[in-house]
C-alpha cells in the first residue's frame, strides 16, 4: 500500500514537474517569437484569406512547395505592389497639403476668414494664445517630408518583417493541412470543439479583414472622392483619415467632412457645403448599413462595445496586430467559455 501511495505520489510530482516545464517553454516561445509578432499575424491573416486561391492553385499545380511559391507570388502582386503605391502618394500629398494649409496661414487668409466672422473671436484669440500655427505647419511638413524619403528608400528594419512576412505566408500555405492536425491533437477539446474554435478563428478574420476593411475603404472612397470632386485639398489623404475612421466602432468619417462642410459655410460655399453633408450623411454614412451586413452578418458575433474595445485595446496592447488579435482574442475567449461553461453543465447533470 505504501508503495503505491509513494509510487502516485512520485508520479503526481513529475506531472507537475513537467506541466511547470511545459508552461515555462510556452513562455520563452512567446518571448522569443514577440518580435516577430507582426510577421506572423500578418502572416497567419494572409494564409487564412488566400487560402481558397491556393487550393485552386494546388488543384493546378500538383507540386505542393511551387503552388505554396505561385500563391505567395500571387498575393504579393495583390497586396504589396498597390500598398506601396498609395503610401507613397499618400505621403507626398500629406507633405503638399501642410505646405498649402502653411501658405494659408503665412498669407494671412485663414486670418481674414476668422476677422470675417465675429462670433469666432474668442476661438482665434484661445488658437493665437495657444498655438504657433506657421511653426508647427513647417514643422509637421518637414517631418512628412522626411518620412516619405524614408519610406521611398525603404527601412531595412520595414524589409525584413516583410520578407519574413511572406517567408512564413509561405509556410503556412504549404503546411497548413499538417499544421490543422498539430492543432487538433494539442488542444485539449473534442474534435467538433476544436473545429467549431478553428472556424470561429477564420470567421473572425473574415468579418475583421473583409467586413470592417471593406466598409472602410468603401467610405473612405466615397469620402475623398466627394473632396476631390468639390475641390478641397488633399483628397487622398482625408479618403484615408475617414477609412481610418471608419474602422473604430462608434468613430466615423463624420469627424472629418463635417468640419469641413463648417469651414465651407465659414467660407461662404454654401451650396459645397450642402452636397458635402448630404454626401457625407446619406452615402458615406448610409453604406455602412448595407455593406456591413453583406460583409460581416454575424460573422464576429461582438457587441458594439466589446468589438470596440477588442480593437483599440488590441491595437493600443499589440500595435497594428493588435487590428486583428483583438477581435481574435475576444470572440476565441467568448467561445472557450461557452465551450467551458456545456462542460460544467453536462458535468452537473452527469452526477
Amino acid at each position: 500500500m505504501k508503495q503505491k501511495t509513494v509510487s502516485s505520489n512520485s508520479n503526481r510530482l513529475k506531472r507537475s514537474a513537467l506541466a511547470v516545464a511545459v508552461i515555462v517553454g510556452i513562455l520563452l516561445c512567446v518571448l522569443i517569437a514577440w518580435p516577430f509578432l507582426g510577421a506572423i499575424t500578418w502572416a497567419l491573416t494572409l494564409a487564412i484569406l488566400f487560402s481558397p486561391l491556393h487550393v485552386r492553385v494546388e488543384k493546378v499545380v500538383r507540386h505542393p512547395n511551387i503552388a505554396a511559391l505561385l500563391s505567395t507570388a500571387i498575393v504579393i502582386v495583390v497586396v504589396v505592389v498597390p500598398a506601396i503605391f498609395v503610401v507613397e502618394r499618400l505621403i507626398t500629398e500629406a507633405a503638399s497639403g501642410i505646405l498649402s494649409l502653411q501658405a494659408r496661414v503665412e498669407s494671412g487668409e485663414l486670418q481674414a476668414l476668422l476677422d470675417s466672422h465675429p462670433s469666432l473671436a474668442p476661438l482665434e484669440s484661445w488658437i493665437d494664445r495657444q498655438f504657433d500655427l506657421p511653426s508647427m505647419m513647417a514643422s509637421v511638413a518637414t517631418w512628412l517630408s522626411n518620412i516619405g524619403a524614408t519610406f521611398v528608400k525603404g527601412s531595412l528594419l520595414q524589409a525584413v518583417e516583410v520578407f519574413i512576412t511572406f517567408y512564413l505566408l509561405f509556410y503556412f500555405l504549404r503546411d497548413r493541412l499538417a499544421a490543422k492536425t498539430m492543432i487538433k491533437a494539442w488542444l485539449p477539446l473534442t474534435p467538433p470543439e476544436t473545429e467549431q474554435l478553428l472556424r470561429r478563428v477564420v470567421e473572425t478574420v473574415h468579418a475583421t479583414v473583409y467586413g470592417t476593411l471593406a466598409v472602410a475603404a468603401v467610405q473612405g472612397t466615397l469620402g475623398g472622392l466627394m473632396f476631390w470632386v468639390l475641390g478641397l485639398p488633399t483628397p487622398l489623404l482625408w479618403g484615408l483619415v475617414m477609412g481610418l475612421l471608419s474602422i473604430v466602432p462608434v468613430l466615423g468619417a463624420f469627424i472629418v467632412w463635417i468640419p469641413a462642410a463648417i469651414l465651407l459655410i465659414l467660407d461662404g460655399s454654401w451650396a459645397r457645403a450642402l452636397i458635402l453633408a448630404a454626401w457625407g450623411g446619406i452615402v458615406v454614412g448610409g453604406i455602412d448599413n448595407v455593406l456591413r451586413p453583406m460583409f460581416v452578418g454575424n460573422r464576429l458575433r461582438l457587441h458594439t462595445i466589446p468589438a470596440f474595445i477588442s480593437i483599440v485595446g488590441g491595437l493600443l496592447l499589440f500595435g497594428a496586430p493588435g487590428f486583428i488579435l483583438g477581435p481574435l482574442a475576444a470572440t476565441m475567449t467568448v467561445l472557450l467559455v461557452e465551450i467551458w461553461m456545456r462542460h460544467e453543465t453536462s458535468s452537473q447533470t452527469s452526477e
